[in-house]
């Protein structure tokens, strides 16, 4: 579970985006890291505590389901599938197109095809295969990253020759600590934020754990450790050892640290090292969409096929959120109960039909990403990228709603640190975000499209009780 998590949140945006987030804030950037890892940190505190009191596939959607309404669990549940179709097509793009630097005489689509193929067929394994595989992949890119430290303190503290200048004349002869000002730092963490997205496939997983709660405690502790030694301390060796508005900075940090290590082929190693991190973050998306279908399924708001034989959609809740505090255990029980004993996971298999649809729609998605008009492209993307801020408001407001609940229902579980106080400064901090973005034009963008889908979904769902009504 903790390398799942690990592989899919160290993408290759990871490699890609950290480069160009340091040069829109310089050395501030370490702010904007701070900031982004406690309300992420904050966020997967949230989502393990209910995950251990009440592991479920569906995971976010479910807690937004009990805890606000069925409307809710519904929206945020579609809008993250949605969100993770989008993303494997541009994962499985990219893998592609690095392969084909590579082998020029291949063609891409090929590439993408067996690259789906494969996958697919590993997503179609045992989840305790599934894993382990995973396990491995992700390990690749822990492993990347652990050598580039280990050469960067290497370079940091003049055990190895090569370093251009001293720490201090990179990190503030250029300007000083924030060149760009508050703005810089603000842009920049707008591009963190969502780069720490992935880590809720844990919980996700929980619910195929033998041990759910002893699973989700032990994995959230060692992925939240993890992550944060792996980004915070990559950014740390990248503004110590290189000027922020240089050339490389922008385009190729870490190959331009290992080359000043005299690391011989750091082009091709990165590039190997990029192509594994998306097919590894390819292969848990597909794990992940395909579950969550399979939970909104079983839950009756999704597509009774999906549930594999002799599934039976759940009995829709009329209210579905939580009643009286004493009845509390009882009604969320009762949702989850009727996701467990539904379908193909209920029988302890993989839900293959949901596996199928999510990578034929991997396909389609990659098909889209080539074929598409570029502002139709653009403007889909920019919604499907703010979805992840969309589920974090979900899982704090359930977490606020269910926490006492689930006390007063005697529930054990995993503590969030600090609650009930840190959910609300994490909602005044996801506020404050939305506040930042409407005051960047790409911003503004972001929003405007998020709020139109989610819109979308939301009426979707209403037209769809409507429907259901009356018939």
């Amino acid at each position: 579970m903790s390398m799942m998590a690990l592989g899919s949140a160290i993408g290759a945006g990871f490699f890609l985006g950290t480069g160009i987030a340091v040069s829109n804030a310089g050395p501030a950037v370490l702010i904007s890291y701070v900031l982004a890892a406690f309300i992420a940190v904050s966020v997967m505190f949230a989502l393990a505590e209910l995950a251990s009191a009440l592991p479920s596939t569906g995971s976010f959607s479910t807690y937004a389901e009990v805890g606000i309404g069925r409307w809710a669990g519904f929206t945020v549940g579609w809008l993250y599938w949605v969100m993770l179709i989008m993303v494997l097509g541009l994962e499985v793009t990219g893998a592609a197109a690095y392969f084909v630097g590579w082998f020029p005489q291949v063609p891409q689509w090929v590439v993408a095809l067996v690259i789906v193929v494969v996958l697919g067929g590993v997503n179609l394994l045992a989840a305790g295969d599934f894993g382990e595989i995973e396990a491995w992949m992700a390990g690749l890119k822990v492993a990347a990253i652990l050598v580039f430290l280990v050469i960067g303190v290497a370079l940091v503290t003049g055990l190895l020759p090569g370093r251009s200048a001293p720490v201090g004349e990179v990190v503030l002869g250029h300007g000083g600590w924030i060149p760009n000002g508050l703005p810089g730092v603000a842009v920049s963490l707008l591009a963190i934020i969502t780069s720490f997205g992935g880590i809720e496939i844990v919980t996700i997983a929980a619910a195929e754990a033998e041990d759910a709660r002893a699973a989700m405690s032990r994995a959230i502790r060692s992925v939240i450790g993890r992550i944060l030694v792996l980004y915070v301390g990559s950014v740390l060796l990248l503004v110590a050892l290189l000027p922020w508005d240089s050339e490389e900075m922008r385009t190729s940090p870490f190959a331009a640290i290992l080359d000043m290590a005299g690391v011989p082929h750091v082009g091709t190693i990165m590039e190997v090292v990029v192509f594994v991190s998306l097919i590894s973050a390819f292969s848990a998306n597909v794990y992940s969409s395909s579950r969550m279908a399979y939970s909104l399924s079983a839950r009756g708001m999704g597509v009774r096929w999906l549930l594999g034989a002799g599934g039976r959609p759940a009995t829709p809740q009329t209210g579905g959120h939580l009643g009286p505090v004493d009845e509390a255990g009882a009604a969320m029980l009762d949702v989850v109960r009727d996701e467990a004993g539904t379908g193909d996971i209920a029988h302890g298999r993989t839900p293959k039909r949901a596996v199928m649809v999510s990578v034929f729609l991997a396909l389609v998605s990659a098909a889209l990403n080539w074929y598409l008009p570029d502002v139709m492209l653009a403007w889909f993307l920019n919604a499907v990228g703010m979805v992840l801020l969309v589920a974090w408001v979900f899982i704090v407001v359930s977490h606020i709603r269910l926490s006492s609940r689930l006390e007063a229902a005697g529930i054990e579980r995993l503590r969030m640190p600090g609650a009930p106080w840190t959910s609300w400064l994490v909602l005044v901090a996801l506020a404050g975000l939305a506040v930042l973005m409407a005051m960047n034009p790409e911003g503004r963008a972001q929003l405007l499209a998020m709020g139109v889908l989610t819109a979308l979904v939301v009426g979707i769902h209403h037209l769809r009780q409507w429907w259901l009504a009356r018939h």
